[in-house]
């Protein structure tokens, strides 16, 4: 499958848009950001960057934070960016979550970049998560680790003997790598997960589960214990033959960085980010703007059901080309009812508990200042006979 670096990054754009990211630069226009005075500095070097394996990309996104001043933003900051890979100029886009802590971060990122792979042909994929934990739960594993290696030392090889003075988890990493089966003997770190981080990853799970995503649990996706903390997943591309791609056209990795923030920035900060490569694809000179058309429609929910239904809405919509507004990092009803106000669009959708057990959405007309009951199959099509579709 051919796609142009120009068709990716437009497509990509467009997709970061619909579940919420704005352009990273859009935010230098707002007031708070404009008018900031406490200016903060971080102290990650391009090789602290680097540990994210993602070429510095998703880590990158402590830059845009510090630089356009995000901390003055009081509710949570969604934004992308345009990116090269370093060296080989390759295509692609990071997608950041900043300020929600909550799993719905994570939730969004795998699904932003499902329905990006999706609308790039590659229906056959499956996603690959993992949990390091908070603190807490990552020294008892680097504890249990390091027991475990310890009493291996004579079956391991030279080159991981020697990675073990620098850390244990670099010594599992390139086991991992080798394949060797004192990697996949090893103990998982989901055994060792404190209650809220293994509360934070079953949610994950169930988000998972609710979107009928294909998925697999990999105790050995690993990310550096520098840069990385709770969540990790990767989007594996499969062949028509059900293979898993070695070398796949698109290149999908994401995580929560929380740890990379506090560590450079000595203030916690909740961080969660997902990078897209198409690879062996030169970035073009020109980025193609965003053809996202002006949202109708604003989705608005309470409660994690009624947060996972929107966000399958929310792609639902896009598929059928009907521009949409949320805030599905938001916990206030009164909050989003205000910003759909505020943003002076014709519909209101809104999902609480009651509505997401009855499989139905209020649908609010806000100029005839009339609202009804609507089955979620059939809102869709009616969205699009009253014109507020793009396509």
């Amino acid at each position: 499958m051919d796609i142009s670096a120009t068709e990716f990054l437009r497509k990509a754009s467009d997709t970061a848009e619909y579940f919420g990211f704005q352009p990273a630069q859009n935010f230098k226009k707002r007031a708070e950001c404009k008018n900031c005075t406490q200016k903060l500095s971080h102290s990650a070097s391009a090789a602290d960057r680097r540990l994210d394996a993602l070429h510095g990309l998703l880590t990158g996104g402590i830059n845009a934070y510090t630089e356009e001043r995000l901390h003055a933003l009081s509710e949570p900051v969604l934004f992308y960016n345009i990116e090269q890979v370093p060296r080989s100029g390759e295509a692609a886009i990071t997608l950041h979550v900043f300020g929600v802590e909550k799993s719905i971060a994570e939730a969004i990122l795998i699904q932003a970049s499902r329905s990006l792979a999706l609308d790039l042909g590659f229906e056959n994929h499956s996603v690959r998560i993992n949990s390091l934990g908070d603190s807490d739960s990552t020294n008892r594993y680097i504890r249990e680790l390091t027991n475990y290696l310890k009493k291996r030392l004579d079956d391991m090889p030279p080159p991981a003997r020697e990675l073990m003075k620098d850390h244990v988890l670099t010594a599992l990493t390139y086991l991992i790598e080798k394949e060797h089966d004192l990697a996949f003997r090893s103990p998982s770190p989901l055994e060792y997960l404190s209650d809220p981080s293994r509360r934070h990853f079953r949610e994950i799970v169930e988000y998972l589960d609710l979107s009928e995503t294909p998925y697999e649990i990999d105790p050995k996706l690993m990310g550096n214990h520098l840069c990385y903390s709770d969540a990790l997943f990767a989007i594996d591309l499969f062949d028509e033959e059900g293979a898993r791609m070695d070398h796949a056209p698109l290149y999908i990795r994401g995580g929560r960085y929380n740890r990379f923030m506090q560590k450079h920035m000595k203030r916690e900060v909740p961080a969660a980010g997902a990078v897209v490569v198409l690879r062996e694809k030169k970035a073009p000179t020109r980025v193609p703007r965003s053809t996202f058309g002006v949202p109708g429609v604003y989705v608005v929910q309470l409660g994690f059901g009624p947060k996972i239904r929107s966000l399958l809405l929310v792609d639902e919509l896009r598929r059928a080309g009907v521009p949409v507004m949320q805030n599905l990092a938001s916990d206030s009803l009164s909050e989003q009812l205000r910003d759909a106000e505020a943003k002076g669009v014709r519909y209101t959708v809104i999902i609480g508990q009651k509505e997401y057990v009855e499989g139905t959405v209020i649908l609010r007309d806000m100029h005839a200042r009339n609202q009804e009951y609507v089955p979620v199959s059939e809102l869709s099509g009616r969205l699009r006979r009253s014109k507020v579709a793009t396509s």
